[in-house]
Order: structure tokens, then sequence, then C-alpha cells
């Protein structure tokens, strides 16, 4: 009896079921029960075209219809429901040119990528295994479905999502895979950029991060990865990882202290990164070369606040592995801090203003401010009003 998140997708199968067609759970979170890790998203392939689907079920969502796909919602959670289908040339190395709506599932798993991701199971739990993908979970194999050539020219992405489960679950890939991978290397240079930086996200995320950089290494893709195209020794400089990486600011971060020549904004503009990212990678590359000149004191802790202490204390471990009470030290230091930010001065730049009321404003009043908010980090003031402002006037602004 399947229990958990598969609950309310048995609903969606066996709806499907009393309109006449078959429905499976496929895919991923198939995989990931078999391997008792945390089921993500539920996908679900059925013989029923995408039309039916929207008839007999009230709210769904044709996110590509085209190609047979649409989400239905149900209990508030989202299932993608992709009708059974056979794919015709991929002439953008992504999307089928077009498809043909099929009614055996049998064909629909054989243009999956990997055995392990070709599995498909009913509402009672029965797994339609037809490439041996339950073997290879036991052995930890990462192994194409068919001709492997064949798979990555239909996606190139596909070479960097076998990459990417080996970090993840620690597989190794199958001699066979591997040399097609190194074979079809360089037509990953097609691939859109967002969905590269999704697979290199997750890779670095990976429990086994270690496994899936040598395997991006030994196949050349690294190589063929933008920026790194450039200084293909980057990744030969990267160090064996102690904590996997969270997020794509830390992965720039890291690059940027191996090779400091190529800047966060190079990277960001190579990759097509958020301005949250661009902030985030910024702020942790000048905390790391801050900490080389100066090591961990009251204003580093200050300047990267909470929103980036994680992110940096994971680098920090990568990087300097022989200090393992950095994150404990860090914590003491952030409670000991006198203030969060700038905010919380007793004084303010009407305060400044008020004490020199015949200085024109200008760029003097933020500086004192920067003064003062040092000052206070450091404890070499304490943030009474009083007190700042007899260090200001004992310390008057130069106006030039």
């Amino acid at each position: 009896m399947l229990t958990g998140p598969f609950q309310d997708g048995i609903t969606i199968l066996r709806t499907i079921e009393q309109a006449g067609h078959q429905a499976y759970f496929v895919g991923g979170s198939v995989r990931d029960l078999l391997l008792d890790r945390v089921i993500g998203d539920i996908d679900i392939a059925t013989s029923a075209p995408p039309q039916l689907i929207q008839k007999i079920f009230p709210k769904v969502i044709p996110v590509g219809i085209e190609h047979g796909t649409v989400i239905v919602r149900h209990e508030h959670t989202s299932f993608e429901v992709t009708t059974f289908r056979l794919d015709g040339e991929y002439t953008d190395q992504r999307h089928p040119d077009s498809v043909r709506f099929i009614h055996d599932i049998d064909r629909d798993l054989q243009r999956r990528d990997f055995t392990i991701n070709a599995l498909a199971m009913d509402k009672h739990g029965a797994i339609l295994d037809l490439f041996d993908g339950k073997g290879d979970l036991k052995r930890k194999i990462i192994r194409t479905v068919g001709n492997g050539d064949t798979r990555f020219t239909e996606d190139p992405l596909r070479i960097l999502r076998a990459v990417r489960f080996s970090s993840e679950l620690g597989f190794q890939i199958a001699t066979e895979t591997k040399a097609q991978m190194h074979e079809g290397k360089e037509q990953i240079r097609t691939v859109s950029v967002e969905r590269m930086a999704v697979e290199i996200k997750k890779l670095f995320g990976g429990s086994f991060v270690n496994t899936g950089i040598d395997y991006l290494k030994e196949t050349d893709t690294d190589k063929q990865l933008p920026v790194i195209i450039d200084y293909p020794y980057i990744m030969e400089k990267v160090p064996r990882l102690a904590v996997p990486l969270q997020s794509f600011a830390e992965i720039i971060a890291l690059f940027c202290w191996i090779e400091p020549n190529v800047t966060v904004s190079a990277w960001v503009k190579a990759w097509k990164c958020s301005n949250k990212t661009k902030q985030a990678a910024n702020k942790i590359t000048q905390a790391l070369n801050y900490y080389q000149r100066k090591g961990l004191d009251p204003w580093l802790i200050y300047e990267l606040t909470s929103t980036y202490q994680c992110e940096f204390i994971r680098l920090l471990h990568n990087l300097h592995p022989s200090e393992p009470d950095s994150l404990k030290t860090m914590t003491t230091m952030m409670n000991e801090l006198p203030i969060q930010s700038k905010h919380d001065l007793a004084i303010n730049g009407n305060d400044i203003i008020a004490l020199f009321p015949h200085y024109k404003k200008g760029p003097w009043i933020h500086k004192i401010l920067a003064q003062i908010e040092e000052e206070v980090v450091f404890n070499r003031l304490d943030n009474l009003k009083i007190e700042l402002k007899e260090w200001i006037i004992c310390n008057p602004p130069v106006i030039d």
C-alpha cells in the first residue's frame, strides 16, 4: 500500500483509469521511493490525451500541452501528467520537433534518459521495469536507456544530468555511458545556459559532490561550460569539498577564489544569473578576500549579516578545513555584536547635521556615519548618543 506523498497521486491515477485509460507514476519519484530517499515532484504518465485530462480534472494548467504535458492541481499539490508518446527528431536538442501520442507505456519508457529513471509504478505499488533499472539501482550504476549516443544527441543536457545524478546518489557511471558522454561532450555548448546552471547547482549540492566533480573532469565536460571553456584549468584546482555548496553564488565565489582574474560580474554575465545571485556572490567573495587578509573579526561578521553567513561558512570549511571551529567562533562573535546594521546606531544623519548647522550637506555626513559604525562594531565606542556625539565633536569633519 502506497503512503505519504503518493496518496494524493493515487486519486489522480484512479480518476484517469475510471475514464478508461492507463496511468502510472514514473521517473524520479519511483526511483527515490526504491532508494528510500525524500520524494520530490511526482510525475504521472498516461494513455489519456491531454484534452481528456483537462475535461476530467477541475484544475489543469496546460504548461506543455503540445508535447502532451499538463499540470493537475489536487489537494494543493501539483502533478505533472504527460501522455505516452514517441518523439520525433530533436532539431533544437531539447524538444522533439513533433510527438505522437501512443497507448503503450513500454514504448514511452524507451525514450527516457537513464534506466534508473525509466521505471513506472501503478496505484498498487507494482513496478514496471523494462531496462533493469532496479538492478542498476542495486548496483549503483547510471546507464542510458538504449544507445547513449542517441540519448545524448536528443538532449545533450543529459550528459550533465548523468554527472549530477552521480553527485546526488553516489552512483558510478557505466563505462560505455561514460565513453559516450566524452564522445558527445561538445554538444553541451548547444544547451541553454539556464538549463546548465540548474544541473551545476544540483551537482555542487550533491551529497557525493566530489564523485560528480571527478566525472565532470574525467569526461572533459567541464571544459565545455561557460567561462571554464576559456580557463580549462579551473576545475583541476577545485579542492576536495568537505561539504556540498547550496547556492550558485557559492559556486561563483569558489571559482573567483581559484581564479581571481575572472570577476563575479564575468561569471554572472556568462551564466545569466540574477541580480540576487550577483549580490550574494559579491558579498561572499569580498568576505573571503577580507578573511585572507585579516581573518575572522567583528567587521567581517557584521558585513556578512545572517543572510550570507551560512554560505561563507560552507566555503570556509572547504577552503580552510584545518579551522573546524570557525562556525562556533562566528556564532559567538555574531551574538556579541553591539549592532546588527547601521540602522541600529544611536545617531543618524540628522543628528550629525544638527551638530554642524553651518556646514553644507554632502558626502561628509555619510563618511562620519561610516566611521562611527566601524568604531561601534569594534567596541571602541559604546552605542550611546551622547558618547557618539562627543566622538564626532572631537573628530570634526574636514570639508574640502
